[in-house]
């Protein structure tokens, strides 16, 4: 769902009509556009690194060419982190919001409403009447509890329940991140500040939306679910008490289970939690450390018994393919995997490539030191591939090794299903062996129970 929008649009709504396109469900989100676009005070557009940015720039030129005289504002993570070259690079857009925009947002409807111009507005960089472009000073971080209640009618909410193909819905609780990973452009866009609702009206919050749209499932959005670990134990206590209607997944820092008592967990799962998200990343301490994950392997572990004790599903994060990543970390890391893998069929252990994605303190010291170059041009960006690809620092080998690893270990979480238990035992085998040659099981997996995917 689009939260960040919904939020914008939360704060105008009861002085317009507000109208939501996410192009990712909308079959012609065009022809939306064009219904609209004649009596609209402004349109806003939000923009994520790679190859969105394309759809957002072709969607600016056509607005524009519709209406060369509506006001175009850009927000989200790419414009964040470059907002004065998303106005050099586009002619098109007016306004970069940087940062948190729900204010920013309103205060720019005031602005038009009364014909006046935006240089009070904090967090903005915009293009004055003579074309200049001029950076406002930045805005800190709103306090949730001051917003209001999300109107999630802005969007037919029914909509992406069948797209789900579930009736879970998405929350954000929180918003930015007091942590400094070096990997992590929530360091830069948030200058490690954090906001939460306070759990009595979370807890009002989702009630009421339980009850308007009846959803079985809620899917936590936050960066850093459980930065206040007693806040969510107050907010499972009372969810408990009303019956927990739903079940949760929610993101969680190992540091942060560490300083939780098993009691604690076990509430929350009372509660209605069935996942977590626990990010690792390597299973070095030595890489952690230069990654300033400010977390202890042993803390991971403390949270994955207590897990397994309490028999819910994990997904813990590894990265490989950092810069100058030494052969023993990778070799940390696989073992650390391996060991997580076989305390649960419910623990999954994803494997991405690291890419040195724009804000991060390790991008910015791989440029300064000539090893990799930014892209310059908006269109060099929208090419930026930072999800798919294997990243500039995994060779041949390496990718090969990871892509068999990855699919073996999907194969052995299967082992608790009696017909498939030959075929996990074979992938744990592969996994203990490091042995991938004579993949003739692998084609029939593929053939017989290929690996969904995301349109």
């Amino acid at each position: 769902m689009p939260l960040a929008l919904i939020s914008l649009g939360t704060q105008v709504c009861d002085r317009y009509e507000v109208i939501i396109i996410d192009a990712r469900i909308e079959a012609d989100p065009d022809v939306l556009v064009e219904r609209h676009l004649a009596d609209a005070l402004l349109v806003g557009v939000t923009s994520l690194t790679g190859a969105p940015l394309a759809d957002a720039i072709r969607f600016s030129k056509h607005v524009k060419a519709l209406r060369p005289d509506v006001p175009l504002i850009w927000g989200g993570w790419h414009t964040s982190l470059f907002p004065e070259k998303v106005l050099e690079d586009i002619p098109e857009v007016n306004v970069s919001v940087v940062g948190q925009g729900e204010k920013v947002f309103e205060e720019l409807v005031s602005a038009l409403e009364s014909d006046v111009d935006f240089s009070t507005i904090r967090g903005i960089v915009y293009r004055n009447a003579d074309g200049e472009i001029i950076k406002n000073p930045p805005r800190g971080l709103v306090d949730m509890n001051e917003l209001p209640r999300l109107n999630y009618d802005l969007i037919d909410v029914e909509k992406y329940f069948q797209a789900k193909g579930q009736r879970q819905f998405d929350f954000i609780a929180s918003i930015g991140c007091f942590f400094r990973c070096t990997f992590c452009a929530d360091p830069f866009v948030f200058q490690r500040k954090y906001s939460g609702l306070l759990p009595d009206r979370l807890v009002e919050d989702l009630l009421f939306y339980h009850e308007k749209y009846q959803f079985n499932d809620l899917n936590f959005q936050d960066e850093t679910f459980f930065t206040y670990h007693e806040r969510i134990v107050e907010m499972s206590r009372q969810l408990q008490a009303a019956g927990t209607p739903f079940t949760w997944a929610a993101t969680m820092r190992a540091d942060q289970g560490g300083r939780m008592q098993l009691d604690d967990l076990r509430k929350c799962k009372a509660a209605g939690l069935r996942r977590l998200l626990i990010g690792v990343e390597s299973g070095s301490q030595e890489m952690m450390d230069w990654l300033k994950k400010d977390i202890r392997m042993e803390q991971v572990e403390l949270c994955a018994e207590w897990c397994k004790e309490l028999d819910l599903q994990v997904i813990f994060p590894f990265i490989v393919g950092f810069p100058d990543e030494s052969k023993g970390s990778v070799e940390a890391s696989k073992r650390f995997i391996r060991k997580l893998a076989k305390m649960s069929p419910k623990f999954e252990t994803p494997i991405f490539y690291f890419k040195p994605y724009p804000g991060t303190t390790i991008t910015d010291e791989v440029v300064r030191a000539g090893s990799f170059r930014l892209p310059e041009s908006i269109e060099e960006w929208a090419a930026f591939d930072y999800v798919g690809s294997r990243g500039p620092w995994v060779d041949d080998e390496k990718f090969k090794f990871f892509e068999n690893f990855k699919f073996y270990l999907r194969i052995y979480r299967w082992r608790q299903r009696p017909m498939l238990k030959p075929l996990s035992a074979i992938a744990g085998w592969r996994i203990r062996t490091s042995n991938y040659g004579f993949r003739m099981d692998k084609w029939c997996i593929e053939k017989l129970l290929p690996t969904r995917k995301l349109s």
